[in-house]
């Protein structure tokens, strides 16, 4: 047995990587929605679709914020680029919703490249305030520009989800399009975290000039990240528009970024697993509290201060992520003689 194949001293054994992703997505795709229908309601099936959608924006903002390092306070700008560019495909154009996804996502990415090229030489506390000012700018604009956007009346009547002639007229078939959605901008982000693309952001956020002296092309890997970021958050813009068919500026507000940075910190910054479980907690705890009326919100402020005090890390560390992940999935590749280190 080759050094790469010897399982480490006091782990346990994983389950083959097929395993795991079948029972995951049994639980997501068989065991969400079942017991949904069971316990009856498309209020749930709302909740729900919005959890996915707010775990596309925080793994995507895990990318550029956890893997990179560098502090987004703009990002809910961005997911208004891509809901609008999607309610406006849609409602002026006709377009359908196999277009104007991808269209948002393109969109919001452009945008983001070039917004990212002046600010790239950032760093800290100033790329952090460069960015919300962007996100303000983008808010603002989608206020004001009242002929383009119809301003604080927002856009009714967005068409929903059709694919192909098919429209899914049930909540659980809406759903499911949006967690196939989810799953597989999980899916590509996960292949991009755990890459030589992701080990080299993150040689970046831990010393970027020490990067660049070993050849690495920092501006370039900063830009590309944070592009790849601004993308997935049009494809979330997209999906909350065609799921909500409704959408106003008030909805992209710096209160949106900074809940998604609270969602990406309290799961661990640069954890993916990390930034889904603090999306579904921020996400369905706030529904949970409804019932303790006035203390719903000190209550989701305590869980928050004693996640950060107690688990700083957060509540899956970015080391034990990439240890889960890279043995769960085999998403690492080994040539027998060394130890494994990620994808070629």
């Amino acid at each position: 047995m080759s050094a790469a194949t010897v399982p480490e001293r006091g782990t346990r054994p994983a389950l083959p990587p097929a395993v795991t992703k079948g029972l995951l997505a049994l639980i997501v795709f068989v065991v969400v929605p079942a017991t949904m229908s069971a316990i009856g309601g498309g209020y749930l099936y709302g909740i729900a679709t919005m959890a996915l959608i707010f775990i596309i924006l925080a793994s995507s903002l895990n990318l550029v914020t956890g893997t990179a390092g560098l502090l987004s306070l703009g990002h809910a700008g961005f997911y208004g680029i891509g809901a609008y560019v999607a309610a406006i495909l849609s409602t002026r154009m006709g377009l359908p919703f196999l277009i104007t996804m991808p269209a948002a996502g393109v969109i919001a990415g452009a945008i983001g490249v070039v917004v990212a090229l002046p600010t790239m030489r950032l760093v800290s506390i100033y790329f952090a305030v460069a960015t919300l000012g962007i996100g303000q700018m983008i808010f603002v604009t989608l206020l004001n520009w009242t002929d383009f956007t119809r301003g604080p009346m927002g856009i009714r009547g967005i068409p929903p989800i059709t694919i192909l002639g098919w429209q899914p007229h049930s909540p659980m078939q809406q759903y499911m399009v949006v967690a196939l959605t989810t799953v597989a901008s999980l899916w590509i982000l996960s292949r991009l975290t755990h890459s030589y693309f992701g080990n080299a952001l993150r040689a970046v956020r831990e010393d970027d000039q020490c990067a660049s002296a070993m050849g690495l092309n920092v501006v370039q890997l900063k830009i590309v990240a944070f592009g790849t970021s601004c993308f997935f958050a049009g494809i979330a813009g997209a999906l909350l528009a065609h799921t909500a068919n409704f959408i106003s500026p008030d909805q992209f507000q710096f209160g949106e970024s900074i809940n998604i940075l609270a969602m990406v910190v309290v799961g661990g910054l640069g954890s993916l697993p990390g930034a889904v479980i603090g999306a579904l907690l921020l996400v369905i705890l706030p529904e949970a509290l409804r019932g303790v009326g006035d203390f719903r919100m000190i209550a989701i402020g305590s869980v928050m201060f004693f996640s950060i005090l107690l688990l700083p890390k957060g509540l899956l560390g970015e080391a034990s992520a990439l240890g889960l992940l890279r043995r769960q999935f085999g998403e690492a590749w080994s040539d027998g003689l060394g130890p494994r280190v990620g994808w070629r």
